[in-house]
């Protein structure tokens, strides 16, 4: 990991392994390019799509006291998604759609099977994608929270848009858990935050997590970087003091809003390697953790989107699953998710293994890319050792 440091490819990091309740911790590097500050082990980080697994994990409790059930339709709670319409063809006009075999259930948000989500593809080419692009839904770059229309606005726009796919029939990253977010706030009658601060972050001791950095934890938080447009450096993507987080932003993103460190997040792991149990207390049941650690994808599912899924590994709720052995695990039943801006956790319960990666630069080149990829190779190296 140092060689990322040492190189100028990323401004510092933070590393977490544990097994069998061993735990290292290691921060490399600086807060920011050309910085002596040093990275620590409280850094607060810009978590993007790790947000998702919690996401998923809020439905589930709301599951579990039968005030949501998974097959139901959520037309219900959210009516600006009743009465779908779908796309012909992915380049059709707006306009150009057929009615949708079925409603959007909150299986198909927590499987990103609702219909709608990110369109792969370079910008601009179809009607969908621009109209995405234009009313600020998301998924279509990295996370911008301050841009953001609010809640019930966010759902309007959305509601305004056909889907790309019938609900059930293939998996679109990302806008199902931005909606999941607004359905667990609508059936608990509390905002997203609130209700994960009350019922996972207190519970878990996940202090520094949220939808924003408080001023006095300002100092904790570092810059964040992307490519710079001739790919030989970096370039500010996010600042401090005028961090796109420093403000409650006006939609609560379940997708990819929250900031949290790698101790606080190690918590969440360890809690759903423990079967939802966090010493004496139970914070999930063991049933929701096994669902959501179990691929829901069909085959054709998985083939259709291998940017994602490269044939080891599937989508469960809010998360991926390994389902087959690969060059790291002997066993099948890894689960976690990487965020773009830089984020990677995963948990091995065959290995007894959590780790955790936090960086602030962007995943938009190989480098960015290979540092997750190191970081796992080594780790699985050092179980082997």
């Amino acid at each position: 990991m140092s060689g990322y440091i040492e190189r100028a490819e990323i401004p510092g990091l933070v590393t977490l392994v544990s097994r069998k309740d061993e735990v290292h911790v290691e921060p490399l590097g600086t807060f920011m390019l050309n910085a002596s500050a040093p990275m620590q082990r409280d850094t607060i980080f810009r978590i993007a799509s790790l947000t998702k697994p919690i996401t998923a994990a809020a439905a589930m409790l709301l599951v579990e006291e039968c005030r949501l059930r998974l097959d139901d339709p959520i037309d219900g709670w959210l009516p600006e998604l009743a009465n779908r319409r779908v796309l012909r063809t992915l380049d059709a006009e707006l306009d150009d759609t057929v009615p949708a075999r079925r409603a959007i259930t909150v299986r198909d948000l927590l499987t990103q099977r609702l219909g709608i989500g990110s369109v792969m593809a370079p910008a601009g080419p179809y009607p969908i994608q621009r109209a995405i692009a234009e009313l600020r839904i998301g998924g279509d770059g990295p996370p911008r929270p301050a841009q953001c229309p609010p809640t019930e606005e966010w759902m309007r726009r959305l509601g305004s848009l056909p889907l790309l796919h019938h609900p059930g029939e293939q998996w679109s990253y990302h806008i199902g858990l931005d909606v999941v977010g607004v359905l667990v706030s609508r059936v608990s009658g509390r905002s997203f935050g609130a209700f994960l601060q009350e019922r996972i972050f207190e519970p878990l001791g996940m202090r520094d997590t949220g939808f924003r950095i408080a001023p006095e934890k300002q100092h904790r938080f570092p810059a964040c970087y992307q490519s710079s447009s001739d790919g030989r450096g970096l370039t500010l993507y996010d600042g401090v003091e005028d961090s796109q987080w420093s403000q409650p932003p006006p939609f609560e993103s379940g997708g990819g809003g929250l900031v949290s460190t790698v101790d606080d997040y190690y918590a969440f792991c360890r809690m759903m390697l423990n079967g939802g149990r966090h010493g004496a207390a139970r914070i999930l049941s063991r049933a929701s953790v096994e669902l959501m650690t179990t691929d829901q994808l069909t085959p054709e599912q998985r083939e259709s989107n291998q940017a994602f899924f490269d044939g080891n590994s599937g989508w469960g709720f809010g998360m991926g699953v390994n389902i087959k052995r690969d060059d790291l695990a002997s066993v099948p039943g890894r689960f976690g998710w990487a965020g773009g801006v830089g984020t990677s956790a995963y948990t091995d319960p065959h290995e007894h293994l959590i780790g955790i990666l936090m960086t602030q630069r962007h995943l938009d080149s190989h480098a960015g890319a290979n540092v997750h990829r190191n970081f796992w190779t080594t780790t699985y190296q050092a179980i082997a050792d």
